[in-house]
């Protein structure tokens, strides 16, 4: 997510920003990818009967994709009350979507352990495109993780590929992190050396994907980061390597 300048990249993590950005455009709109491209990996790590939570949510048609693709209970927020006005009204009809106004930085409506899984589409870049982004990228990550059980699963699709993303991830030491990749547009002919649902080798400099995706790939990096006793580390052991 990238700004026409740096005032407008600033104000990405504003209320004031998104509030009047909605007012005028009445959407819908989804950042980054549409749910039917992520269904096949969302299916791998959040079974239909999870509570799960979309940050960010916009005007996106994403939760109600996944209501009508069986998922039971989906809480969507985001920091701009005009838009949760507005998804509200919409989908007054549909008592598996919920919308609450929420800053993700500050998410104590919630209990702790209280979702399976958070799935993130541009929230985190828009945060680490603005003021303070390293101190409110810190706050969000930790709010993500009080509010996860168990084994919970934070699904981060991003522009940021991991020499950005992964240390911001891994210095949390919350998580363990898988990597998956989906081309940002849709391709006619299948000339890829990787499938979404497979998670890719991971090492801890990122050079087993620079080797396998060459230096400027044209994806978004999906990090699933499953909660855990064991603190964050890098799953390096991908069920595969791929040629």
């Amino acid at each position: 997510m990238t700004g026409s300048g740096g005032a407008t990249s600033q104000a990405y993590g504003e209320a004031w920003y998104w509030d009047e950005r909605y007012r005028k455009e009445a959407g819908p709109f989804d950042w980054y990818q549409k749910y039917p491209a992520l269904a096949p990996l969302l299916r791998l790590y959040v079974a239909t009967h999870q509570r799960l939570l979309l940050v960010g949510c916009g005007n996106s048609v994403f939760g109600e994709n996944m209501v009508d693709d069986g998922y039971l209970d989906v809480v969507n927020i985001d920091i701009s009350s005009v838009v949760i006005d507005q998804m509200k009204k919409k989908y007054q009809d549909k008592p598996q979507l919920k919308y609450m106004k929420m800053d993700v930085k500050n998410m104590s409506d919630f209990q702790s352990g209280s979702f399976d899984a958070v799935i993130d589409k541009g929230t985190l870049d828009s945060l680490m495109c603005g003021q303070n982004s390293q101190e409110n990228a810190t706050k969000m990550l930790e709010e993500v993780n009080r509010i996860l059980t168990e084994n919970g699963v934070y699904i981060l699709i991003t522009y940021g590929d991991p020499s950005y993303r992964l240390h911001i991830l891994k210095d949390m030491q919350y998580w363990t992190v898988k990597l998956h990749v989906i081309d940002r547009w849709e391709k006619s002919s299948n000339q890829n050396k990787w499938e979404l649902t497979k998670p890719l080798p991971l090492n801890d400099d990122s050079t087993s994907i620079i080797e396998l995706l060459g230096p400027k790939p044209d994806v978004h990096y999906i990090y699933v980061c499953v909660k855990g006793n064991n603190g964050a580390r890098v799953d390096s052991k991908a069920e595969e390597r791929i040629d």
